[in-house]
Parts: structure tokens; C-alpha cells; sequence
């Protein structure tokens, strides 16, 4: 596994990441009773294979409670990112104590507010951005990100200097703009997170999808999983990853005019 550092946080994270906001998805409540286990069985399948970054969202209470029970027990070993989209002060509060008692831990490693229409800034009146530096102040939270599928508020994000990650979707389809971004955030040296590496499922060839991030050095895929085949497809060009040469180029090139 080869791992990098996440922006200027001092977070050295595993180039594939495990996106568990998938740990509800219909494939694995169909093993109904077993549910819960199977979950369990694709994070330790992940962090065997040496996945330290592994990333849910308070707005899935059940995928936060099924990554914090498979983490029991090796939680010191890795890297844990969630996120609230409270838009007040009390609310944050009360989401981050949710997601602290569904994740069995008294830290998150990464905390992420999920906006989409108003950035927190040091001054604002919201008091958001105020109450995330007293958390990390207090040690609950280590380091503070935003999620957001609006380009242009990331953009105003990552040029504030006040947040350290941003998580937005990212994939072989996306255009100029999210790829203009991506140069931001190294210039910057904010750390990015690339949300929807399969664009919510759109894209099926996992070696395209896979090799095409795979480029961008500073980019840190969440593989959603939502079958035991796609994990042992992410976890295998982890360890063969493709070749990016004229006739994969020539590829995505086919997969953006297809779908565009």
C-alpha cells in the first residue's frame, strides 16, 4: 500500500481510502441478519490489505455504527473521517456526539462539514467554523475539512486557508472545473478527496475509473464498495494499478463521449 500525506495535515493516509457511506447499501442488507457481519468483513478486508483511511457521515447513522463496530479493536491503527451537515452550533455539537458514540472512539481525525449554499468562516455569525477550532483546540477533532458538490464554494474554501481537506466528487467524467480545482488544492496544499470515484455507479469499468485517479498524486479516491467483487477489484489495481499510456488515454477519452 503506498501511502501520502493529506495536504498539510500531519495525516498519512493509504492512496485508496475506504468510503463507508456504502456499508447500507441494498447488497449488503440483503444478507439481512447477517448484515452487520458482512460489513464488518469488507472494512477488515480492506484494512488487512493495508487501508488506514476510512471516511462515513453522521447522515448514515447505520454505516457510522457498522464502521465503528468493525474498527473496535484496531482503531489506534487507523485514520477516521466523518461529517455533519449542521448549520448551527448546538447541532454540531449534538451530531458529533452521535457519531463519537456511533464510531466507539473519543476523537475523529477528520471532521467535515457538509455545505453546500454558505461557507463557515472565522467571523461568521453561524459560529460554525469558531466552534470546529475549539473542538480541535480540545483534541475531539484533529483536523477540519468541508464535503460539497458545489465547485465554486470549494474553490472560495481552499483559497480561505481555513479548512485542510476537500472532499468533492471526482472521476473519470468530471470536467474542467473539478480539475482546475484539483490543481488548486496542490498549489495550496490542501488536501483532496475525491467522492464518487465511480460517479454514483454511472461508471462500471472499475480499471479505467481506477487508473485515471490514480494519476493525480494528490488525490485520495473513496471506493465505495458495495459488493465483496468491487473490493477485490479496488483492492487488486491498489497492487497492479494500470497503465496509463496512449490506449488508456484513447479510453477515457471514449468513456467521457459516451456518457457526454
Amino acid at each position: 500500500m503506498e501511502f501520502v500525506a493529506l495536504g498539510k495535515t500531519n495525516l498519512l493516509v493509504s492512496r485508496t481510502a475506504f468510503g463507508a457511506m456504502s456499508l447500507d447499501c441494498k447488497e449488503i442488507e440483503s444478507f439481512g441478519e447477517e448484515s452487520d457481519e458482512k460489513a464488518c468483513a469488507m472494512v477488515h478486508q480492506a484494512y488487512d490489505a493495508g487501508v488506514n483511511f476510512f471516511d462515513t457521515s453522521h447522515s448514515k447513522p447505520v454505516c457510522e455504527k457498522r464502521l465503528g463496530s468493525a474498527l473496535h479493536g484496531i482503531r489506534q491503527h487507523v485514520l477516521l473521517a466523518t461529517k455533519t451537515n449542521a448549520d448551527s452550533v448546538q447541532r454540531l455539537r449534538s451530531d458529533l456526539h452521535e457519531s463519537l458514540e456511533a464510531l466507539e472512539c473519543d476523537k475523529i481525525d477528520l471532521y467535515q462539514l457538509e455545505i453546500e449554499n454558505f461557507l463557515p468562516v472565522k467571523d461568521s455569525q453561524d459560529g460554525l467554523y469558531k466552534e470546529l477550532l475549539s473542538l480541535k483546540e480540545k483534541k475531539v477533532i484533529k483536523h477540519i475539512g468541508i464535503a460539497t458538490e458545489n465547485i465554486e464554494l470549494a474553490q472560495k474554501a481552499v483559497e480561505s486557508s481555513l479548512y485542510e481537506t476537500i472532499q468533492i466528487p471526482f472521476n473519470v467524467l468530471s470536467g474542467d472545473s473539478v480539475l482546475n480545482l484539483v490543481k488548486l488544492c496542490e498549489e495550496k496544499e490542501v488536501g483532496l478527496i475525491a467522492m464518487q470515484p465511480l460517479n454514483g455507479g454511472i461508471v462500471s469499468n472499475i480499471p479505467l475509473a481506477f487508473g485515471y485517479l490514480h494519476q493525480f498524486e494528490n488525490v485520495i479516491p473513496l471506493w465505495g464498495t458495495h459488493t465483496q467483487e468491487e473490493l477485490n477489484q479496488i483492492l487488486y489495481f491498489n497492487d497492479h494499478p494500470p497503465v496509463v499510456d496512449e490506449k488508456f488515454l484513447q479510453e477515457v477519452e471514449h468513456e467521457r463521449a459516451f456518457f457526454n
